[in-house]
């Protein structure tokens, strides 16, 4: 089975990872702190969170920006659960905004709509969080004009975004948004096994997801209500989680960021190759849009139906029982039951519905082959063909 998306792990990570197995740090060491040193060097961001999950990185994200009951977190139905559940875990309730049918991002257009209606019936959101899918940017520009004027917050989810770039800035520079996430989950472009990072250029808000990420503690005598009892002192002065990265994570994080660009221009380069293997067969091949650089996470088409004989689902199904381990980014969020029973329903977000009834995720990684990609184009074309 050639997988949609696998790690790249080296001798350096390993190394890396004995090292600190060797070490008398497992966990609260050198290494997150040299991990997000890492990141901020890639991204130009001020302050940088290491987390143990991008979920996490969002529920703090959230939480530092004020996020609570009474408030509504807006984002887009095509992603990951985690990019709205964030919301309902502060107690916020949650609403959706169409996909842009071009880049599958959230609609700037679509946006500016529903917040004129929000504006004139009083429940505009306090958070919309951007989610930069497959890794193409979201248009950022127009939404931080749009947060400006209608007074939101913005999070940008990253976690298909590291080492991309948006108006020549890199992803996670926070230029236009309040605060970027990154996923470090093994599919991802980099990855620590399981992790995330929350990143800004707001010191308040890096204090907040500090002692958010760790129990609501601190050290930090400036921050305590009482003097300190001594050396082993500490106080918890918010209720937190924790939500820490282990050593052994940053140290793989530390190792792979040595490898960024070059996993990306990886990607760039499979991508321009299925760009000209599959430019005869009936599909949609992914749009870039201009004065950006995607990180290219996934390679997603679309099925156009019309001129092809068999169902989304058969050809989907086809491809597996072939060896060819597609999947699916994403099924809308508003069309899982959780969220229909919130009053969601099908026919909501036409076209997130469109883009889910025709896209398939072909396999795309660092390490893949020729061969293995002349495979899945030859596969395709014989399913569809």
């Amino acid at each position: 089975m050639i997988p949609y998306g696998k790690q790249d792990i080296n001798q350096a990570d390993i190394d890396s990872v004995v090292d600190v197995l060797k070490s008398s740090f497992l966990t609260q060491g050198p290494q997150v702190p040299a991990f997000e040193e890492a990141l901020k060097e890639a991204t130009g961001a001020n302050y940088a969170l290491a987390t143990n999950s991008a979920t996490s990185a969002l529920h703090i994200a959230c939480l530092a920006l004020g996020l609570g009951e009474g408030d509504s977190l807006w984002t887009t139905p095509i992603t990951f659960v985690a990019s709205a559940n964030c919301g309902l875990y502060c107690g916020a309730e949650v609403s959706f905004v169409d996909i842009d049918p071009d880049t599958y991002n959230l609609c700037p257009r679509a946006l500016t709509k529903k917040l004129e209606i929000a504006k004139v019936e009083n429940k505009l959101p306090k958070v919309v969080v951007a989610v930069h899918l497959c890794g193409q940017p979201c248009d950022m520009k127009a939404i931080h004009e749009l947060s400006v004027k209608y007074g939101f917050k913005v999070i940008e989810d990253a976690s298909h975004a590291i080492g991309g770039r948006y108006l020549e800035s890199p992803i996670g520079a926070c230029e236009f948004s309040d605060i970027t996430v990154f996923s470090f989950h093994p599919v991802k472009i980099v990855t620590t096994a399981e992790g995330g990072a929350a990143l800004t250029n707001n010191k308040d808000l890096s204090d907040k997801m500090a002692l958010y990420r760790s129990h609501g503690i601190t050290r930090d005598e400036s921050l305590m209500e009482n003097e300190s009892h001594g050396g082993w002192y500490y106080e918890q002065i918010d209720l937190g989680y924790n939500y820490r990265m282990t050593e052994l994570q940053a140290a793989l994080g530390v190792s792979q960021m040595t490898r960024l660009k070059e996993f990306v221009e990886a990607r760039h380069r499979l991508a321009s190759r299925y760009n000209e293997l599959l430019s005869s067969l009936p599909v949609v091949l992914p749009y870039q849009l201009p004065n950006t650089y995607s990180g290219l996470h996934l390679y997603v088409i679309r099925l156009k139906l019309d001129q092809i004989s068999k169902s989304h689902k058969e050809v989907f199904e086809a491809l597996r029982e072939s060896g060819i381990g597609v999947n699916l980014h994403y099924i809308p969020i508003h069309l899982q039951p959780y969220y229909q029973k919130m009053g969601f329903a099908k026919g909501d977000y036409p076209n997130a519905e469109t883009y889910y009834d025709e896209a398939i995720s072909i396999p795309m990684f660092h390490g893949m082959t020729s061969e293995q990609q002349n495979e899945v184009v030859k596969v395709l074309r014989e399913c569809i063909l």
